[in-house]
């Protein structure tokens, strides 16, 4: 197999990317993702009425533990040190929806792409938890990597 930052072991084996060898350099990366739901569903989040509680405050902290876990719940993924973690939750009117924006930053050898992918993620489907009872109907769309800076592979932003 490959030499050097691979999936792969010599077996052809899932294993972590050594990333020991590469250089330590500031990262930072933001996701997004929607859930569109009921007009009435959007009411309720932003008048404070779900009976679950403050639903967007309950869905960024969800987020930000989330991206502190991220090694435990993606295979491979390494565990790291996150020097800061936002979520931006914003209802909006037309369609009906929670835009949901994660930035994850670190220094280290390797990026956040996936703490900030599981970050929003994870606060999508808490928006869904906690309002599912009135709109089962909510749909979770376009999770995507929005932007990415450092490392060796250097800048990245979405259309």
């Amino acid at each position: 197999m490959s030499k050097g930052l691979t999936h792969f072991d010599a077996a052809g084996h899932a294993q972590m990317v050594d990333v020991s060898d590469k250089a330590v350099t500031h990262r930072t990366a933001t996701a997004s993702s929607t859930i569109l739901m009921e007009p009435e569903t959007l009411a309720l989040i932003r008048e404070g009425r779900a009976k679950k509680g403050d639903v967007l405050s309950v869905a960024r902290l969800a987020g930000i533990m989330a991206a502190k876990k991220t090694h435990d719940l993606i295979p491979l993924c390494h565990p790291l040190a996150l020097s800061k973690v936002t979520l931006e939750l914003e209802a909006q009117e037309d369609p009906p929806r929670v835009e949901i924006t994660a930035t994850i930053k670190t220094t280290g050898q390797t990026g956040v792409e996936m703490e900030a992918l599981t970050a929003a993620s994870v606060a999508a489907l808490t928006v869904y938890d906690m309002v599912k009872a009135v709109d089962r109907g909510m749909r979770i769309t376009d999770t995507r990597l929005t932007f990415k800076d450092g490392g060796k592979s250097g800048r990245y932003e979405a259309e």
